[in-house]
C-alpha cells in the first residue's frame, strides 16, 4: 500500500519534480544546486517555478556558488520573486556552508607555519567585501585556544585597537597571538598603517609576555605573512 501511494504521489508531482519530495525519496545528493535553492525560497513568481527562478539566479552568477555567496541581500532582492525573507534564507544557507567547512578544519589545532593559519582562517575571510580584523589565541605550544573578531569596517579598512587585542588575550590566558585581517581590494601589499600596527603590537606584546608570532593579510587569491617575509 505504501509503495502504491508513493508511486501515485510521484505521478502528481509537477513543478519541476518538486525538490522537497525528491530529497525525501532519493536523498540530498540527487538534487541539483537549483533544486536545493528552490527548497530554500519555497516558491517562485507568477511566471516561474521556484526551480526556474533558482536556475535564473544561478545563471546570473555563472552557476558559481562562490560568486553567489558574495551576493548581498540587496543584490538577491533585485530578482523578481525574491523578497527580503527569501534573500536572507539564501545568504544564511551559504554562510552555514562556509562555517561547516571551517568546523571540519578545527581538527587543525596547532600553528606551526603561516600555511596553518591560512588553512584555519581562509573560510572566515571568504567572500567578504569589507575588512575584518581577527586574532588567534595560542597556548605556549601554539595550539589554538580561541578565535576572536576584533573589528570590522568598510572596503577602505578597519581599526584594530591594541587595548582590545591584549585584553582578550589576557582574559583567555593566551601565551601567543596571531593577527589576521583581509584586503577586499585583493592587494596583498601591507599598508603603512598595517606595518605600524604590527610593529607596535609586537613591541607591546614583548613587554606583556604575549608574543605576536605572525600577522597575515588575506585576499581571495592568497595571503601575505609578516613572519615569512622576516618582518616579525
Amino acid at each position: 500500500m505504501e509503495d502504491y501511494e508513493q508511486k501515485l504521489g510521484i505521478k502528481l508531482w509537477a513543478e519541476e519534480d518538486r525538490p522537497r519530495e525528491k530529497l525525501l525519496l532519493h536523498g540530498r545528493r540527487h538534487l541539483t544546486d537549483a533544486e536545493l535553492i528552490a527548497i530554500l525560497i519555497g516558491s517562485g513568481n507568477r511566471n516561474e517555478t521556484a526551480v526556474d527562478l533558482s536556475k535564473r539566479i544561478l545563471a546570473f552568477y555563472e552557476n558559481n556558488l562562490t560568486k553567489l555567496g558574495k551576493a548581498s541581500i540587496q543584490d538577491l532582492s533585485k530578482f523578481k520573486g525574491i523578497g527580503e525573507a527569501k534573500a536572507i534564507s539564501i545568504v544564511a544557507a551559504l554562510e552555514l556552508g562556509l562555517r561547516r567547512k571551517e568546523t571540519q578544519e578545527e581538527q587543525l589545532t596547532q600553528i606551526i607555519a603561516s600555511s596553518d593559519v591560512h588553512k584555519y582562517l581562509h573560510h572566515t575571510f571568504a567572500d567578504l567585501n569589507h575588512e575584518e580584523f581577527w586574532i588567534l589565541l595560542l597556548n605556549r605550544s601554539n595550539h589554538i585556544i580561541g578565535k576572536y573578531l576584533i573589528s570590522k569596517g568598510g572596503q577602505a579598512g578597519t581599526v584594530a585597537d591594541p587595548k582590545i587585542i591584549f585584553k582578550v588575550a589576557l582574559e583567555n590566558n593566551a601565551a601567543n597571538i596571531v593577527l589576521a585581517h583581509n584586503h577586499p581590494s585583493g592587494n596583498l601589499k601591507p599598508s603603512e598603517s598595517d606595518n605600524k600596527l604590527t610593529k607596535d603590537l609586537v613591541a607591546s606584546g614583548i613587554m606583556l609576555g604575549l608574543y605576536v608570532v605572525d600577522h597575515l593579510i588575506f585576499t581571495n587569491n592568497g595571503y601575505y605573512s609578516y613572519k615569512d617575509e622576516d618582518v616579525i
